[in-house]
């Protein structure tokens, strides 16, 4: 039998997975016996848990709503780790992305205000599958600001060591900082990058997090400019399948991008899957999640006919945001299925 402060958190777990809980089976679960649900169940309460006891035939107990948990005790550095590992894991093609988004909420629901507040703080969007375990890695206090001023749209003064070792030039005060307005923190191939409209080249950019040291304060707020396309996903994929990343600098300038990969035809679609189930099978598509059971999803084909058939191919109802192509094509194919359904070709 497992220590009775380890039983505590276990029985306090299997509270909140359902509403209502039979006394035998919280037994059997626990392996212990009724009495022992009971006592634990007094002890709770006794911690400010508001735990109902039912009747009837399958008698047992439910955590009432609104329950507060505990703050789980997390220092700064965890929060930072706890919400990109959760969030790359929702993002990760593996089959735990529900479960992952799942743990984040929750996890979230439980920390105390100001940590919270730092963890929504940190969001970003995944493009592309990390290979290696890059190095030098960006620092998290770093992530923390860049997601801050996205958040907050303001102005981002910062030292940035471009095409050199990690260390050079941060921090040396010996030239005027870098001044950019942040747009959205996105990771690629394992590799943290801001995309931001860069002031004084006039131009967007993408920055490597690890060759970037903010400098204190913030400029001033802005209004945030329209990012070509649209869509940070399609743009960041252009940039760097484009020349303006050769090397690797984490500077990148001058692609194109009009879609996805780089496909002739690109739409935007609404499906009513979740955005975790619908992401185990989009490889250079963009998805979004719109709901616990709705999604936004951007791909790309070769054709637009070739399109409309790869989003049917999720099986969901299916909402067209456009373009016009793309609605028409849905059309031309389902008149072709009907075509195709009807018995002896009527």
């Amino acid at each position: 039998m497992p220590n009775t402060s380890a039983r505590l958190l276990a029985l306090l777990s299997l509270l909140q997975a359902r509403r209502d809980w039979p006394g035998a089976l919280l037994a059997e679960r626990l392996d212990v016996s009724p009495r022992t649900v009971r006592r634990d169940v007094d002890r709770l309460r006794e911690l400010g848990y508001p735990i109902a006891a039912f009747k009837g035939p399958d008698g047992g107990y439910r955590l009432d709503a609104g329950a507060d948990l505990p703050p789980l005790l997390f220092d700064d550095e965890q929060a930072v780790a706890l919400a990109v590992a959760l969030q790359l894991a929702a993002a990760s093609g593996a089959g735990i992305e529900e479960a992952a988004e799942r743990a984040l909420a929750t996890v979230r629901q439980v920390m105390p205000v100001r940590l919270r507040h730092r963890v929504d703080t940190l969001r970003f969007t995944v493009v592309g599958r990390p290979t290696v375990r890059p190095e030098p890695r960006a620092d998290g206090g770093v992530l923390l600001t860049l997601g801050a001023a996205v958040r907050d749209r303001e102005v981002l003064r910062f030292d940035y060591a471009a095409a050199a070792p990690p260390d050079a030039g941060r921090g040396s005060g010996d030239r005027p900082p870098r001044r950019a307005e942040p747009h959205h923190l996105v990771t690629w191939g394992g590799r943290w990058y801001l995309v931001a409209w860069d002031l004084d080249r006039g131009d967007w950019r993408t920055f490597r997090a690890d060759r970037v040291t903010p400098r204190v304060p913030n400029g001033p707020r802005f209004t945030p400019r329209a990012l070509p396309g649209g869509d940070v996903a399609a743009f960041v994929t252009a940039r760097f399948r484009g020349a303006g990343v050769a090397g690797g600098t984490g500077d990148a300038a001058g692609a194109d991008a009009s879609g996805p990969g780089g496909w002739p035809c690109r739409g935007e679609v609404i499906l009513g899957l979740p955005a975790a189930e619908v992401s185990r099978f989009t490889r250079d598509g963009v998805v979004e999640a719109l709901g616990p059971d709705r999604c936004r999803l951007v791909l790309g084909s070769w054709s637009w006919a070739g399109l409309a058939a790869a989003v049917g191919a999720y099986d969901a109802e299916v909402e067209v945001v456009g373009p016009p192509e793309l609605r028409a094509a849905f059309a031309r194919l389902a008149r072709r299925y009907a075509d195709a359904a009807a018995p002896d070709g009527s």
